[in-house]
C-alpha cells in the first residue's frame, strides 16, 4: 500500500469510526433525558464508585506492563518509571482519541526516541503491546465462554456447545503461543509477514498481564452495574469482551457508542445508563484529562533538556575555538 493510499485508508477509517460512534451514541442515549442520565449516575453509591476507580487504576498499572514486556522484548533495560510514564500518556490519550495502535504508537515514539530507542524498536514495542491485547482478550474470552456459554450463545446466535468449543480453542491458542515462544527461535512467517517470537518468560507475562487487565476492567464495569442490579462477574466480563471485539471491528474512537450499545444488548436493563456513563468517565475521560497535562509537562521538560544540551554543545565548541588563542607564549 502506497503512502497516499495509506493516508486515505487511515483518515477514511477515522471518519467512519467517528460517524459510527456518533450514530450509536445517539441511538443509545436518545431514549433518555439529560435529567434521567444525571439521576442514574447519582444513584451509584460512593462505595461502588470508589471500587470502580480502584479497578481502573489497577488496569492502567497492568497496561504499563504491556510496554514493559515490549521494552524487554527489544532487549532494552530502560527503567520502569520511564516505561510507565510513556505507557500511561500514550494509552491515556490513545484510547480516547481512537485508532489506539496508531495514536499511542506516535506518542510512544516521542518518549522512547528521546530515551535513545530506534524507530524499529518502538515499532516492535507497539506490535508486542498489540499482541498482548489480543492474548488478554483471547484468554478472558475463552474463560467466559467456557464458564458462561449461554450468554455468548444468545448474542452470537449459535449453540452453547459451539461457544464452549470456541472458548476451549481460544485457551489452546494461548497455550500454543507460549509453546512457540519456548521452542521456536527462528522468525514465525505467515504469508510474507514475519514475527520474532519473544522468550517464554515474556510470553507468559503477556498472557498474565493482558488477562489481568481485561479482568480488572470487567470488574470496574461490574461494580458500577451492581449499584442497581445484582450482576454476576461472568456476565459483566462476557459483555465487556464482546464489546471490545466490536470495538476492534468498528475502530470507533475509544469504543464510543459501540461499547455502550454492545453492553446494553448483552446485559439488558441490568446495564443502567448511569453505569455506562460513569464507566466511560472513569475509564476513558479521567485518564485522558490526567494524561494530557502530564504529556504537556513532559514535552516541556524534553524541550528544555534539548535546549540545554544544545547550549552546552555550543559552549564546548566555543571553548575549543578559543583555547588555542589563550595558550601561554613560548619562551
Amino acid at each position: 500500500m502506497t503512502s497516499g493510499r495509506r493516508k486515505v485508508f487511515t483518515y477514511g477509517t477515522m471518519i467512519f469510526g467517528f460517524g459510527l460512534a456518533g450514530y450509536l451514541l445517539y441511538v443509545g442515549l436518545s431514549q433518555f433525558t439529560w435529567a434521567e442520565i444525571v439521576q442514574s449516575v447519582r444513584a451509584i453509591p460512593t462505595w461502588n464508585m470508589t471500587l470502580a476507580l480502584i479497578y481502573c487504576a489497577l488496569s492502567y498499572l497492568c497496561l504499563t506492563g504491556f510496554d514493559w514486556a515490549g521494552v524487554r522484548y527489544v532487549k532494552n533495560d530502560l527503567a520502569y518509571p520511564k516505561i510507565a510514564l510513556a505507557s500511561f500518556v500514550a494509552l491515556g490519550l490513545g484510547q480516547s482519541i481512537g485508532l489506539a495502535g496508531l495514536s499511542s504508537g506516535a506518542i510512544r515514539y516521542r518518549y522512547y526516541a528521546h530515551w535513545g530507542m530506534s524507530t524499529e524498536d518502538v515499532a516492535k514495542i507497539v506490535l508486542l503491546s498489540g499482541v498482548t491485547v489480543g492474548l488478554g482478550l483471547l484468554v478472558l474470552g475463552g474463560i467466559v465462554m467456557v464458564l458462561n456459554p449461554q450468554d455468548t450463545a444468545e448474542i452470537l446466535r449459535i449453540a452453547p456447545s459451539a461457544v464452549l468449543m470456541l472458548g476451549v480453542a481460544f485457551l489452546l491458542a494461548a497455550v500454543a503461543y507460549v509453546a512457540l515462544a519456548s521452542f521456536l527461535r527462528t522468525p514465525l512467517k505467515i504469508k510474507g509477514w514475519s514475527f520474532q517470537m519473544p522468550r517464554a518468560r515474556i510470553a507468559m507475562a503477556q498472557i498474565v498481564i493482558g488477562t489481568a487487565n481485561f479482568a480488572l476492567v470487567s470488574a470496574c464495569l461490574m461494580e458500577l452495574m451492581q449499584a442497581t442490579e445484582n450482576v454476576s462477574y461472568l456476565k459483566a466480563a462476557t459483555a465487556f469482551v464482546l464489546g471490545n471485539i466490536a470495538i476492534l471491528v468498528t475502530h470507533a474512537p475509544g469504543g464510543l457508542g459501540v461499547l455502550e450499545v454492545t453492553v446494553r444488548h448483552v446485559m439488558g436493563d441490568q446495564a443502567s445508563i448511569g453505569a455506562l456513563v460513569a464507566f466511560r468517565v472513569i475509564y476513558f475521560f479521567i485518564p485522558f484529562f490526567i494524561a494530557l497535562p502530564v504529556s504537556l509537562i513532559s514535552e516541556a521538560v524534553f524541550r528544555a533538556r534539548k535546549a540545554r544540551r544544545s547550549g552546552d554543545a555550543s559552549r564546548d565548541r566555543e571553548d575549543a575555538e578559543v583555547s588555542p588563542a589563550v595558550q601561554a607564549p613560548s619562551v
